[in-house]
């Protein structure tokens, strides 16, 4: 065997570094030859496994043109088990989770998509993957029933959907599936009465995609979802401040946003909620516990919440008998006479002759 010469070897080096190959092979089919490498150093190499895979692969996908489904699975099967390191193995299991798709075995397309963007991340179809698999949640979501073996029909099952999106944002959270995946979770979870799961999905979603065209819905759908957990004046209030914080931020962060007008009919009714809160507890230290001081202090609280309201209007009524009240017990303790409420002033009368 003839040896290359030491500058030679050096030249080529050099070339090789100057205008470097293309390592990554295109694998493409079409119906006259089948499936070809093709571009990219690894098209040269396939060696003798590479052309079983490709037998293989030629083999399923006639059996996939001329229907026969059971077929191609099971081939497409034998290639990513049997050459899992070569570049048929992405392919093979991308078409296994077309036809399982197609069969609308939806659970087992899913699994067979999320082996392709979990073992070969760097695979070409990594975003149309995730899109089917968004596909697939959605329609699981909106009630589709799966097939069993490709011709029974199975339950709805929604739940399915709500995991299946969460692992989609696992999966690709940097793509544009992901903001839509978390949206559609919270949606799903408020759903089925798990309020506190789809508030973390929204929260997840302002934090993680803040210039998200979805923000500004996510911002008011917390908002909303906050203000549904309300149970009124009379109990904790905790919601009620989440949902005004989240009216008020959305408000300011997005002013010409097509929900303003239902953000601040939201707002309204929960500062409404929140002042009557206050005056109802002014109201128990003023009446039950003669603490003329603690319901001024709420009075106070309960106008500063929600100035222009009638709550406020109610609270500044009240304000003048907690002052008159404080007045007199000062006087009391200073040994005074307590001050004599100020009368009404009479109506003039006016009489005719």
């Amino acid at each position: 065997m003839r040896r290359l010469s030491l500058p030679l070897l050096l030249a080529a080096s050099a070339a090789s570094l100057l205008m470097p190959a293309r390592l990554a092979a295109d694998l493409v089919w079409t119906p006259q030859d089948g499936w070809k490498v093709e571009g990219g150093v690894l098209a040269e190499f396939t060696g003798e496994q590479g052309r079983n895979a490709l037998d293989l692969m030629n083999k399923a996908r006639a059996a996939e043109e001329t229907r026969g489904a059971k077929s191609a699975l099971k081939l497409y099967t034998n290639v990513q088990k049997k050459y899992p390191n070569s570049i048929f193995a992405p392919e093979a299991i991308y078409r296994a989770g077309r036809i399982q798709q197609q069969r609308q075995e939806l659970y087992k397309a899913f699994e067979t998509y999320q082996q392709l963007v979990s073992r070969y991340p760097n695979s070409d179809k990594f975003t149309q993957v995730i899109g089917e698999q968004y596909r697939i949640a959605s329609e699981l979501f909106a009630g589709k029933r799966v097939r069993l073996w490709g011709w029974l029909p199975g339950f709805k099952n929604r739940e399915r959907a709500l995991e299946y999106y969460e692992t989609i944002v696992r999966t690709a959270p940097y793509s544009d599936y992901a903001p839509l995946s978390l949206m559609n979770a919270s949606r799903g979870y408020k759903q089925i009465g798990e309020t506190e799961a789809a508030i973390d999905a929204l929260d997840r979603m302002i934090n993680t995609y803040p210039r998200s065209v979805l923000t500004p819905d996510a911002y008011l759908k917390i908002a909303e979802t906050h203000a549904s957990l309300v149970d009124g004046p009379l109990y904790d209030q905790a919601s009620t401040k989440h949902a005004v914080t989240y009216y008020e931020d959305y408000m300011i962060l997005f002013p010409g946003d097509a929900g303003m007008v239902q953000a601040e009919s939201g707002l309204a009714k929960m500062k409404t909620v929140l002042a009557q809160s206050k005056l109802t507890i002014a109201d128990y230290y003023y009446k039950h516990r003669k603490n003329y001081k603690a319901a001024r202090v709420f009075y106070n609280e309960a106008i500063t919440v929600y100035p222009d309201s009638d709550v406020a209007k109610q609270a500044r009524a009240k304000l003048v008998d907690v002052d008159a009240k404080l007045e007199g017990q000062a006087a009391a303790a200073a040994g005074q006479p307590a001050p004599k409420a100020a009368e009404p002033q009479k109506k003039k009368r006016f009489w005719i002759f």
